[in-house]
């Protein structure tokens, strides 16, 4: 493995100094996505802001969710090499997961390397939190692929979570800018049309209380959402069940929706109550001030082969259950602790909302212009 990686590094090397022969474009940026095969929401918002802040930004997006079969690695490796020649001709490059060749290789001084994290905070471990955990990476492969290198600036969270950032990364403090991401501003200039939307789809949800449960992905640890269904008043509550992308659930009871052409976090406008776990949809819940409760039923196996930056039980004290009969039951005595609420936003949200989309694309011109 080692000697494999090592010889990939020095052909894509050698590859990638031809490529930075090239001259550097001032106004060109480069995204960079394996969360997903489109434009996220984040990059759609950042990139109509760089539209309106500088008319002449050319903006290059290379996005692939890679698989593990033969047709996807080979597409992701020649999305690899467009990628090199973009970063070679690129002022900055914004990425929002781990692209092996942003690490790997040595970059221009001319670019600049922003890392906009998928999430907008470190609930749960990640990166080198969980080296060698059982649902992390190994230790020797992360070293080999020298994972999140290169990075000069990380979009970061409340200040709260910066330690967490840091370790995450393997980085220092003075790298983490707490703006928070796109999507905050997005949440609060849409809830009302999201509303309406969902409404219109589905009018039952103007009916009755709405619950959204939307869990983490648990990688080797075994689903067990349907304990929540037990207790649930079918007559008065509606469950809007969305599963995380890379681990699909169903459920065909009445009283409870999938709602596939909306996403979690659109259908926060919606939802009375917030059901997750170790998600950072707790986050966006939160920007919109929504009753959020915590089912934990995994707790000590997610720790112990995952780990988490906060824990719900400490943050949210009243609001996070083991037992999925007993939040439900709680949760429909609807006295709910809002104080509890306000801390955690307190804590863990940038100071600011509704500007993280303006800061962003700001942050990115001000290193175009350098």
């Amino acid at each position: 493995m080692k000697i494999i990686v090592a010889m990939g590094r020095i052909l894509l090397s050698m590859v990638y100094g031809i490529l930075k022969l090239f001259p550097t474009k001032s106004n060109k940026v480069l995204f960079l996505s394996r969360q997903s095969d489109e434009l996220s929401l984040d990059f759609r918002l950042l990139k109509e802001e760089l539209k309106k802040q500088r008319k002449d930004v050319e903006i290059v997006a290379i996005c692939n969710r890679l698989d593990d079969s033969r047709k996807g690695l080979f597409g992701f490796l020649l999305d690899t090499l467009r990628s090199m020649y973009h970063m070679a001709t690129a002022s900055v490059c914004v990425l929002d997961a781990y692209w092996p060749a942003v690490s790997l290789l040595s970059h221009k001084k001319k670019l600049t390397v922003i890392q906009m994290w998928h999430a907008i905070g470190k609930i749960k471990k990640s990166g080198y939190q969980t080296l060698d955990k059982e649902s992390g990476r190994s230790a020797k492969t992360a070293k080999l692929m020298r994972m999140h290198r290169n990075y000069d600036i990380i979009i970061a969270g409340g200040k709260k979570f910066n330690p967490f950032y840091c370790m995450s990364f393997d980085t220092t403090e003075d790298k983490l800018l707490n703006i928070g991401l796109p999507r905050i501003d997005h949440l609060l200039m849409t809830e009302e049309e999201n509303r309406k939307k969902a409404y219109e789809a589905y009018p039952c949800l103007k009916e009755k209380k709405v619950i959204l449960y939307a869990p983490t992905f648990r990688r080797n640890i075994q689903l067990k959402w349907e304990p929540l269904l037990n207790a649930i008043d079918f007559e008065h509550y509606v469950l809007i069940l969305k599963s995380h992308p890379n681990q699909k659930i169903t459920c065909h009871k009445e009283g409870v929706l999938m709602c596939e052409e909306f996403t979690s976090v659109d259908l926060l406008a919606v939802c009375d109550y917030l059901i997750t776990d170790y998600s950072a949809i707790a986050l966006e819940g939160a920007v919109l001030d929504k009753k959020t409760y915590y089912y934990l039923y995994d707790y000590e196996e997610y720790t112990k082969k995952n780990g988490i930056n906060v824990n719900p039980f400490e943050s949210m004290p009243g609001c996070a259950f083991v037992d999925g009969e007993e939040l439900i039951k709680t949760l429909q005595k609807e006295d709910y602790p809002m104080e509890v609420l306000e801390n955690y936003r307190r804590n863990y949200l940038p100071k600011e909302l509704g500007t993280s989309t303006v800061k962003l694309a700001e942050t990115v011109i001000q290193h175009l212009n350098e």
